[in-house]
């Protein structure tokens, strides 16, 4: 079979496919993993440059992998469905040879000496890898003041979402198929949520650490921003496991994500807490969250009313600040305070508080996160997936997010939702499920028990066989 020629119009259609379709196109010898490489390489090189989703682009590697995958391919060895296709690393990632500043200054220009877990798995995979995505400084809160903040291709005056600014702009831009992210706090939901795109969290330890940038070493989750929920099996697949090089990694089996995702839904229990979910959430939201609700239902799934911890809930909240702020300054020690002059305000002011707070006052935030895990387990007995938003606002302008540092309600109303589950542990899965007033996608969650992953998976991947949400994809004249 003679493979599609990627003139302009080909390859713009091909290039904002789902990674799954591409990857049917590669195995099936229609479509040359060189071929899309470099239309991908020509998107970035047009496009990225309004929207500066790349730290850094390695387009030569990346052909010569291609090449390789090409190689293979036509000889018979094909590696699996992320072979030949072109994603992207947030730039916490090492890989060998390779600049990882995560976001910071001064991490820049040292090439790392080897790669992170996930990025030798991906690589086993057959991945091609274009290169390093921006992010906010040390995947803290915001971007250091050196470096130019990622933008929406949505809308250039809307937020993108932290820490994984740059993996969400380029996936939804269709300047990668897929990115590794991470989540702390938020930080693969918020961006998902803020450009329509799909994201899972897995549950802490389902993913190694090893290599990667670290903030909060309880906190930090490493996952997948992709277009659909098929596409995170597939790379999540790829990624999760057991590592001898991070110890805390899970020693549980690796499902077979990508197959499992698609099947029935039906009988699958839904929880829904109408207070929790509802009380001081905007209208948009609250819409959006009953249409999901309702499609659930028709797939064949039961909603059950329950009854989340709220008040554990609000007061994780109210911790998971000092809590991650101990852990960057552990993560920090050998740089922080002595260089203190290249760190941006926010990081820095971090890392002070976390100097500051007493072991005593620390341990009794470990003890209530103890407490707040276990009553969240205790959902799972009687559910399979808690249904929740991202954030109980529609999606926020840069203006709205200039503002945060003057009102921490609006600090603690983005953070409800989401910092919770890091506190926690458990699985999130993040659907793009709705339009807001201003024409921006919006988001949801789905939760789920500790190392159900998969039930995540096929709800989502049902829910987007009935639905359109993770379809739509920003204009090209919004991008540029």
């Amino acid at each position: 079979m003679d493979y599609i020629k990627l003139e302009a119009p080909t390859a713009d259609a091909i290039l904002d496919r789902d990674l799954t379709q591409v990857a049917a196109l590669i195995r099936s010898g229609a479509l040359s993993p060189v071929e899309i490489t470099r239309a991908q390489l020509r998107r970035i090189e047009v496009r990225d440059g309004a929207l500066r989703s790349y730290a850094c682009v390695t387009a030569a590697s990346a052909l010569r992998a291609a090449q390789a995958a090409e190689t293979e391919i036509r000889g018979g060895r094909y590696r699996g469905p992320l072979h030949g296709v072109p994603i992207a690393l947030k730039d916490l990632c090492r890989r060998k040879g390779v600049p990882a500043a995560a976001g910071t200054t001064i991490l820049r220009g040292a090439p790392a000496e080897y790669d992170a877990t996930v990025v030798r798995r991906l690589r086993d995979a057959g991945a091609v890898l274009l290169g390093q995505l921006q992010m906010t400084e040390g995947a803290y809160s915001d971007h250091h003041p050196a470096v130019q903040p990622p933008r929406n291709p949505w809308n250039a005056d809307y937020w993108t979402g932290i820490s994984s600014s740059g993996s969400a702009v380029a996936t939804a831009a269709g300047l990668c198929f897929a990115a590794t992210a991470s989540d702390t706090g938020g930080s693969i939901r918020w961006p998902c949520a803020a450009t329509g795109l799909t994201g899972i969290k897995p549950t802490w330890g389902r993913v190694s650490r090893h290599g990667t940038v670290e903030l909060a070493a309880s906190l930090d989750h490493i996952g997948v921003i992709a277009r659909s929920a098929r596409d995170a099996a597939v790379m999540l697949e790829a990624m999760a496991g057991a590592d001898p090089l991070d110890p805390t990694t899970l020693q549980a089996p690796v499902p077979r994500y990508a197959e499992l995702a698609v099947g029935s839904v039906h009988g699958l229990r839904i929880g829904i807490d109408p207070g929790w979910n509802l009380t001081d959430v905007d209208a948009q939201t609250q819409g959006m969250l009953e249409a999901a609700a309702q499609t659930f239902q028709e797939l064949g799934a039961t909603l059950v009313p329950v009854r989340f911890p709220i008040a554990e809930g609000e007061q994780a909240v109210r911790d998971w600040a000092p809590n991650c702020a101990v852990e960057a300054a552990v993560a920090h020690a050998d740089t922080y305070p002595a260089r203190r002059s290249e760190y941006g305000p926010v990081l820095a002011s971090v890392l002070d508080a976390g100097h500051a707070l007493s072991g005593l006052d620390y341990q009794r935030l470990l003890l209530r996160r103890m407490v707040l895990r276990g009553k969240v387990d205790a959902l799972f007995t009687g559910i399979d997936a808690l249904l929740a938003p991202v954030q109980p606002m529609p999606p926020l302008t840069l203006r709205a997010i200039s503002t945060l540092g003057d009102q921490p309600g609006l600090i603690a109303a983005l953070q409800r939702y989401t910092c919770v589950f890091d506190m926690t542990g458990h699985p999130c899965l993040t659907l793009p499920a709705g339009q807001c007033d201003a024409g921006m996608p919006m988001g949801l969650q789905l939760v789920g028990a500790h190392l159900d992953e998969t039930t995540l998976l096929r709800l989502g991947t049902a829910f987007q066989a009935a639905t359109r949400w993770h379809l739509r994809r920003p204009a090209p004249g919004e991008r540029e």
